[in-house]
């Protein structure tokens, strides 16, 4: 009676774990990815529509733009229209992919509008 693996499977667990483990590591890295996208479209959301409520408000086209950069993830541009009584508010960022191993997933453009009208003086 022969107790243990036999003589053909051993080393097998580690094999499966060495293919297994960058599998995992790949996997983990890109939901931390699909995180920061996530965060940082919240972010272009929040700049676009703190921006609007601050031309609403009646700041000036500069300081609700400033406020706006601040918010917004680095290197956004912020756009404003205005038509009439209406402000349009237009908040774009680039971000770039993870790299290292996952230098193949592309970079996202990530966008968000904000619509609002001016308030009376």
């Amino acid at each position: 009676m022969t107790r243990g693996p036999a003589a053909g499977e051993r080393g097998a667990v580690t094999a499966e774990l060495a293919m297994v483990v960058p599998l995992l590591v790949s996997l983990a890295v890109g939901l931390v990815w699909l995180l920061a996208v996530g965060a940082d479209q919240v972010r272009t959301v929040d700049a676009a529509r703190e921006t609007a409520r601050a031309l609403a408000r009646g700041e000036s086209a500069g300081d609700a733009v400033a406020l706006g950069e601040r918010i917004a993830p680095a290197g956004a541009r912020v756009s404003v229209s205005e038509e009439g009584e209406q402000v349009r508010v237009t908040v774009t960022a680039d971000l770039t992919g993870p790299g290292g191993v996952l230098r193949a997933l592309p970079g996202v453009e990530l966008s968000a509008d904000a619509v609002t009208v001016r308030e009376p003086s």
